[in-house]
């Protein structure tokens, strides 16, 4: 019986080279010592969170919470480079949070002069709207009479949380979100600067003023649309009429007869007087007619979309009661219709929908599935097209 064919390669066969390929070097890595091992990495990362945690709650003893964007974000980023130790590069930190700093210290520079431009300022559309959809009654009036006590009730110190709640919530998302995928940290810091833009386009358009400034005005005083008429800086117990809202006519016993803004009136609880006279100096500061859309009710109603699917049932309840709280404290605090909530709203959802459909048809964009042949196989000669599967050669066996 004859030996068993001699099964060759084609000669123009190309070699595959089938060997793992070392992961391609960068040149930022160094050579790690053999001194460094991964126990070591952690002990050290543990430390210099337990570190910063200790330095920040000193501060924060000291000083109170960081209010103001800069410090926050100058503190959120010192403590994301401690957890990134042996985790991440740490210059990562910088690479994605630099530019989302940029952008938003560039925002609050183009929303501080969004009521220079010389745009009428809106002071009778907001709150025409907001009686017609409440059968005549005024909201913010309405809850005032209902809700202020002469002294803080409970329900202003959560009120105020809430309210302050929005000044920490993009940031603190962001860092969590960064820690956990890059990937979902840009989603979340591309969706908050785009809303945040928007929001200043809207604002230089319609300035528009809020309910504690209607209150302390009157049809007359806004008559010619103005951005900063000095009824705005009265005392509001000085406003016997009511201003543009009317006369608060059924309030508490004790409680003030007139529209306040209370959005700091909680901290008194808390023992953060600290804080809120930074609230009343950040106010003072800022565009007064900044008022539509509202910023408070869009970002907490972007930050509820967000996470609306990643969440289970009883979280969406949570996060769907967050929203409809911050609307109903915006105006209670005065500082906002709710119309311009649900133009807050609106926003957010504009921007939601907008990154998401950019987002899926990046999903759905595939190469396409070509009978081409790569670029890097090799073409094939004639003979293998012309017999492509050439038969073996055998011998014939001896009888």
């Amino acid at each position: 019986m004859s030996s068993p064919p001699d099964l060759k390669p084609p000669a123009d066969a190309t070699a595959v080279d089938v060997q793992p390929s070392p992961g391609r070097s960068r040149w930022w890595r160094m050579a790690r010592p053999d001194w460094v091992t991964p126990g070591l990495i952690t002990w050290t990362r543990w430390v210099a969170i337990i570190g910063w945690a200790i330095t920040f709650a000193g501060k924060c003893h000291l000083d109170g919470i960081p209010y103001f964007r800069s410090d926050l974000l100058m503190w959120m980023g010192i403590g994301l480079a401690a957890a990134s130790i042996g985790k991440r590069a740490i210059w990562t930190v910088v690479v994605d949070f630099l530019p989302f700093v940029i952008v938003l210290i560039v925002y609050d520079y183009l929303r501080g002069i969004s009521d220079t431009l010389g745009m009428p300022t809106w002071w009778h559309p907001q709150n025409d709207v907001d009686k017609f959809m409440f059968g005549g009654v005024q909201p913010t009036v309405w809850l005032q009479e209902h809700f202020k006590y002469p002294t803080v009730q409970w329900w202003d110190v959560v009120a105020t949380l809430i309210y302050v709640s929005f000044f920490f919530l993009p940031y603190v998302t962001a860092a969590v979100l960064w820690l956990r995928s890059r990937a979902e940290f840009r989603q979340w810091a591309g969706r908050f600067v785009a809303l945040s833009f928007l929001g200043f386009g809207l604002f230089a358009l319609i300035p528009a003023a809020p309910p504690w400034a209607a209150a302390r005005c009157t049809a007359a005083e806004v008559a010619n649309h103005p951005s900063n008429p000095t009824c705005m800086a009265f005392n509001p117990s000085w406003v016997r009429s009511g201003g543009m809202l009317g006369q608060v006519t059924d309030q508490r016993a004790g409680a003030h007869p007139y529209i306040e803004r209370l959005s700091g009136r909680g901290f008194s609880e808390l023992h953060l007087k600290f804080a809120s006279a930074v609230i009343r100096a950040g106010q003072g500061g800022a565009d007064q007619v900044a008022a539509v859309p509202s910023l408070h009710a869009g970002g907490t109603m972007l930050f509820v979309v967000f996470f609306w699917r990643r969440s289970r049932a009883w979280v969406r309840a949570i996060l769907a009661a967050y929203a409809v709280l911050m609307g109903l404290v915006l105006a209670y605090q005065a500082e906002h219709y709710i119309s311009d909530v649900l133009a807050g709203w609106l926003c957010a959802f504009a921007v939601a929908a907008a990154f998401g459909f950019f987002e899926r048809r990046r999903k759905r964009v595939k190469p396409v599935v070509t009978l081409d042949e790569p670029p890097h196989a090799p073409a094939p000669t004639a003979s293998r097209m012309e017999n492509p599967c050439p038969p073996i050669a055998t011998t014939p066996s001896s009888t």
